[in-house]
This record gives C-alpha cells, sequence and structure tokens, in this order.
C-alpha cells in the first residue's frame, strides 16, 4: 500500500542520456507526482553510471524507485505499490478488437453524417464493415510472418498451402477497399466469400468441434485475442457484406 503520510517523497533514478531517455522513466516520473510525490530525480547520464547503479543495487533494470529507504523496483512495481491496476500481458483480452471496431463504427458513422446529414443508413453499415476489413488487414500486414504463423494453427488452407497466409491480408486489404467504394464488385465479392468462407470454417471447426484454445490472429500476429465467437463473427460479417454487395447493388 502507499505511503499515506503527509510528507510523500521518492527518490527516481532513471536513465537519461544525450541518445536516449527511457520512457519507463518518464512514465514513473509522472505517476508519482500525480501521486502527490516529492521525486528526488536522479539522471543515470552515461552507460558506466548505469552500469555502476545496477551493480550496486543488485538490479537488472532501470528506472529504480526508492520510498521511505525501501527499494520499490520499475514501474510496473511502482504502480502495484500505489495500488493501480498492473495488465497481465499473458492474460486473454478483447480490447484491441472492441479499439478497432468502435473506431470504424464511428468513422463510418461521421462519414455518413458528413455525406447524408444522418448517422444511421445501410450506407453508414457498409462503410463500417469496409472499413473495418482494411484496419483488419493493415493490423495483419503489420507483422505478415507474425500473422501467417498463428494462422497456420487454424485456418484449413493455410495448414495445406502455406503461402496462403502470405496471401490472405492482401485479398481482405483489396476487397475493403473496393467496398468501401462500392466499385469493381465482380472482384470484391468472390474475393471476400473465399476468405471469410474459409475462415468461418476453420474457426468453427477449430473452436466449437475441435475445442482448442488459441489465440486469433483477426488483429495481426502479436495478440493475445482468443479465438472464438468474435472471430467467427468478423467473418459471418465480411460473407454477409460480400452477398449484400452483389445482390443489392
Amino acid at each position: 500500500m502507499a505511503n499515506q503520510g503527509s510528507n510523500k517523497e521518492a527518490t527516481l533514478y532513471r536513465m537519461m542520456t544525450p541518445k536516449h531517455s527511457c520512457p519507463f522513466g518518464l512514465k514513473t516520473l509522472d505517476l508519482l507526482k500525480r501521486e502527490g510525490y516529492e521525486v528526488e530525480d536522479h539522471h543515470l547520464e552515461s552507460r558506466e553510471d548505469i552500469d555502476a547503479f545496477k551493480q550496486k543495487h543488485d538490479v537488472k533494470t532501470t528506472p529504480q524507485t526508492f520510498i521511505n529507504g525501501q527499494r520499490i523496483g520499475g514501474y510496473e512495481d511502482v504502480r502495484k505499490f500505489l495500488g493501480k491496476k498492473v495488465r497481465d500481458k499473458s492474460k486473454p483480452t478483447y480490447r484491441p478488437v472492441i479499439a478497432l471496431f468502435s473506431l470504424t463504427a464511428l468513422t463510418a458513422l461521421v462519414l455518413n453524417y458528413s455525406i447524408y446529414g444522418s448517422l444511421i443508413s445501410v450506407q453508414a453499415v457498409e462503410w463500417f464493415i469496409a472499413l473495418s476489413m482494411v484496419v483488419l488487414a493493415l493490423l495483419k500486414l503489420q507483422d505478415i510472418e507474425a500473422f501467417s504463423t498463428m494462422f497456420l494453427n487454424y485456418d484449413l488452407l493455410a495448414k495445406r498451402w502455406v503461402p496462403y497466409g502470405y496471401i490472405y491480408p492482401f485479398g481482405e486489404a483489396l476487397a475493403g477497399i473496393l467496398m468501401v467504394g462500392g466499385i469493381l464488385n465482380w472482384i470484391s465479392v468472390p474475393v471476400a466469400l473465399f476468405i471469410a468462407g474459409i475462415g468461418a470454417v476453420s474457426v468453427f471447426k477449430a473452436v466449437y468441434i475441435d475445442k482448442r484454445e488459441l489465440k486469433c490472429a483477426c488483429v495481426g500476429g502479436n495478440n493475445n485475442v482468443p479465438l472464438g465467437f468474435i472471430s467467427l463473427t468478423e467473418n459471418l460479417m465480411m460473407i454477409g457484406m460480400a452477398l449484400w454487395m452483389w445482390f443489392g447493388h
């Protein structure tokens, strides 16, 4: 528990060299000040200073914070000491998916309002799905190696033909971009139906038939989003969008 006394003082040692300012040191300094601590801020300005500090206090990393003469530790240790929440990086989370769909939905609504003067319309739903496809493809393409590796855990076609794991994000991006403009449906619709159809079957088999607990590659290969209902819904939305674009336009 954090010090509740009237004199809240902390001593912080953080890396501050001419070429690098430690971001966790800055975050620790800001956190302590916001919690009402008077911070004695010590800069470790050279590799020699850093190595000497680590050796003296038998620590492997900086920054390091001391409160009432007790070493608390690094940034996350300080957060725990102050009773703040610390994210468990290994714990499954839907935060990336929630953030993505929230932003694409808001973008679609704003576009619709700007052009048509209303928030809700069929066009707004189309933009929401198409923009989501574009952003999902972008996240996959940031690290296509990581995506393809995670994708191989469950996608049925990629398991049989590994290059499909590299092709998928480009197909998703192409279909999404064309659907944003409502053009070249003869390209976007078959592509979306193909990749989403295989994706839906693959997710359903892995999660609901094989009962496997896997991570979803839908938002890229470096995440802890569980493979399951959200992943299946994403593919079904893409299928629905493709069918609507084909028959509705």
